[in-house]
């Protein structure tokens, strides 16, 4: 499907997290009303340091209230190679039936290593990436060639088998093949240090940038680094990352938010405004390729999510820049990603 300006429809996310709860239940009715705006997923970050359920806990219990809405978990970067965490995901995965996905993040400079919060971050990237290769045979995982057993008559003696600098992943994964082969990885490419590791490894860049000329030089970067990395660069999806404060209704955005694009703040780029112009900033930066779509932070959650999902979802769906169903079942036919159907094409 194409927009009315030739370039592929848009992809839309959206963070879900609540401020001062942490009740899994507390999450159920923003993943809903993401889900009722067809949205590609919806985010819940790193909870590790606090009380309760850690993300995935928490989106476990999204997944049996919703159906077809992607959901993607914050895992801290320190275990975010971990067997563990790779075992948690892939059975988010299957809980959802093929809507999993998860993003490293949450590790403090230094934690555990000695080493910068890029370098943890690029590290866990890199041993994810190591560790879903090589759960995949030959023929990937559930493509019904070669060995016998298991889905699809597959061989399902393969083992996992990564040493890496901070982290070791051995042996063979405790389940099935997770539905998508691999559940999706979203990884934050704004610092240098992490992007080329994302360009190899990451079905989803975020970028958190506040004009789009700055985008579209990051967005041809990763992409011009993945087809140097083996991979196809229509493999990699690029969203822009924007804290969304929708206050003033039906307003036009502040100065420094609208036109070329928002505002620059400590916590990252913040569009203030109403639905109508921040429907026109995702319009402008989408048919300028500066990205394939925006992962929307709601500053205040309920009030903004609302308006995102009432408002300026609503305006893209009608301008035919947005789908208003979801044609297929899973996190990565939402973002027209094809299924992995065996090991990456690169090599070490």
């Amino acid at each position: 499907m194409t927009a009315p300006h030739g370039r592929g429809l848009l992809h839309l996310a959206a963070a879900v997290d609540q401020r001062g709860s942490l009740d899994a239940a507390a999450h159920v009715g923003p993943a809903q009303l993401a889900e009722r705006g067809a949205l590609d997923f919806v985010t819940l970050g790193d909870t590790s340091g606090r009380p309760g359920p850690d993300a995935l806990g928490v989106l476990a219990r999204v997944a049996s209230a919703t159906r077809r809405i992607g959901l993607v978990a914050t895992v801290p970067d320190i275990r975010s190679g971990s067997r563990e965490v790779r075992e948690a995901v892939e059975t988010l995965d299957r809980i959802s039936r093929g809507r999993a996905g998860w993003r490293s993040g949450g590790a403090t400079a230094g934690a555990g290593t000695g080493g910068t919060r890029g370098t943890l971050e690029a590290q866990g990237i890199e041993g994810g990436g190591e560790a879903r290769r090589g759960t995949d045979g030959e023929d990937g995982p559930g493509a019904g060639g070669g060995g016998t057993g298991g889905a699809g008559g597959r061989d399902t003696s393969y083992r996992v088998d990564y040493r890496g600098g901070t982290f070791s992943v051995t042996g063979p994964p405790t389940g099935p093949p997770p539905p998508q082969g691999h559940p999706v990885r979203v990884v934050d490419a704004t610092g240098s240090s992490v992007r080329r590791t994302a360009a190899r490894y990451a079905d989803v860049a975020l970028l958190r940038v506040t004009g789009p000329a700055q985008a579209r030089a990051l967005r041809a970067e990763l992409r011009d680094a993945a087809a140097e990395s083996g991979r196809a660069p229509d493999t990699l999806r690029v969203l822009g990352t924007l804290t969304v404060d929708l206050g003033d209704g039906e307003r036009a955005a502040e100065p420094g938010h609208g036109g070329g694009g928002p505002r620059h703040t400590p916590r990252g780029p913040l569009y203030r405004g109403g639905p109508v112009g921040l429907a026109e900033l995702i319009t402008r930066w989408h048919e300028s390729e500066a990205v394939d779509g925006f992962h929307l932070i709601p500053a205040e959650p309920h009030r903004d999510l609302e308006r995102l999902v009432n408002g300026t979802v609503a305006l893209l769906q009608h301008r035919g820049l947005f789908r208003t169903f979801y044609p297929g079942s899973t996190l990565r036919e939402h973002l027209r990603l094809a299924r992995p159907a065996g090991r990456y094409a690169v090599t070490r």
